[in-house]
């Protein structure tokens, strides 16, 4: 692959993730009505499980690629994201839809993990850089469309196709693989898979301060974005009734994150990841106190939460890359498997709190908007904390 070729590949693994959660936001009204679900509610699981799928995979994924190679562990994970796709299709049952969406979950940690690896394979500093950028700059675009494109494949198909579509995604990179991709570690450069050595590493990265402060912060706001995605598709049809109309305003709501991500990349180098990271969980915490006050004194409208909640994905989208980037700081010597342990932990955590925010649902903003609250409050003390300077030892 050429450079451009190798940017578009990196991109389609990473976006796969992001077309996956969220283009089944229009199917879930479909769901609760097809399976007769007696909570509404109950339908957001269908993303939870996709997403604990994922994070815990991650834990694996990476040791088994530094071992047997990046190619075959890519195409086995997206071999199992399409067959557990086309399970999805088939199913009679919600229980049986949630277990193949488990199961696809498991099979998207590959794409995730591997991905990143590629790219640390083959280039490094400010080309690999230059690499993830480009490659972020695709990825963002996909929570945008993906809600529209669900929406699109049930005006013209059953909501079955929405999952049918995903087989369709996961093939097609899948194919690119086969077709195109080379092994791009070397033999010399695998390394066997020892469990003394991996939990070592695990315990590393969890008794590191700064590594665990920063994943709990990013995990906890990683929840409340998360309780957003699960909940979005009942704000704004229940509470605001914007009907069809949702995945447009879902679109622009995400296309703050997308501005974030270039915004900071310009401001990091002038003010630090920490001063950002800081600044962000204060004016989150702020923000949605105001939110939540205006929530409860009876004057939400439609117009201040997509400003409101705009505002709280912007910052999201900040802090997203910021804390990620801190946590794995000190974990340079075992960047794999430490970005394994912060995959796992911050979207495990993130996809519990989040479907844990999503069943408090009750036909208004307020739930989301105290969710918010709450977990950056204890973000931003987790971080003042893991940003304290450490005693010295005594003499």
């Amino acid at each position: 692959m050429g450079f451009t070729e190798f940017v578009g590949f990196i991109a389609a693994c990473m976006a796969l993730n992001a077309l996956a959660i969220d283009v089944m936001l229009p199917t879930l009204p479909l769901l609760t009505a097809d399976f007769s679900l007696a909570d509404a509610n109950q339908s957001q699981s269908v993303i939870a499980v996709y997403l604990l799928g994922m994070g815990a995979s991650q834990l694996f994924y990476g040791p088994l690629s530094d071992r047997f190679g990046r190619r075959p562990v890519l195409i086995g994970g997206l071999i199992l994201f399409a067959v557990a796709g086309l399970l999805s299709t088939l199913a009679t049952s919600f229980s049986a839809l949630l277990a193949a969406r488990l199961l696809q979950g498991i099979g998207a940690g590959a794409p995730r993990v591997v991905a990143i690896s590629l790219a640390r394979d083959k280039y490094s500093g400010a080309q690999m850089g230059r690499v993830m950028s480009l490659a972020m700059m695709v990825f963002m675009a996909v929570p945008i469309l993906a809600p529209s494109i669900g929406q699109l494949i049930l005006l013209v198909a059953p909501w079955r196709w929405v999952f049918a579509a995903l087989v369709i995604a996961g093939a097609a990179v899948l194919a690119w693989a086969l077709l195109r991709l080379e092994e791009s570690l070397q033999q010399a450069h695998r390394r066997p898979i020892s469990a003394r050595s991996i939990l070592s590493a695990y315990r590393h990265t969890l008794g590191s301060r700064i590594a665990a402060g920063y994943m709990l912060a990013l995990g906890l706001i990683m929840g409340a974005h998360m309780g957003f995605i699960t909940s979005a598709q009942q704000i704004f049809v229940d509470v605001f009734d914007a009907g069809r109309s949702f995945t447009v305003l879902f679109a622009i709501v995400a296309l703050s994150m997308a501005v974030a991500a270039f915004t900071n990349s310009r401001l990091v180098h002038r003010f630090g990841m920490r001063r950002l990271s800081l600044v962000g969980l204060s004016a989150m915490l702020v923000l949605n106190l105001a939110h939540l006050a205006l929530a409860m004194a009876g004057h939400e409208s439609l117009l201040a939460f997509m400003l409101l909640q705009g505002g709280s994905v912007f910052i999201f989208g900040f802090l997203a890359s910021n804390l990620n980037t801190l946590a794995m700081e000190p974990m340079g010597h075992i960047a794999g498997t430490a970005s394994s342990m912060i995959g796992f932990c911050t979207t495990v955590g993130g996809a519990l709190i989040g479907l844990g925010i999503g069943q408090l649902f009750d036909g208004s903003v307020a739930p989301l908007l105290a969710a918010y609250v709450v977990l950056a409050l204890i973000a931003l003390v987790i971080t003042v904390y893991t940003e304290r300077p450490t005693k010295p030892d005594a003499c």
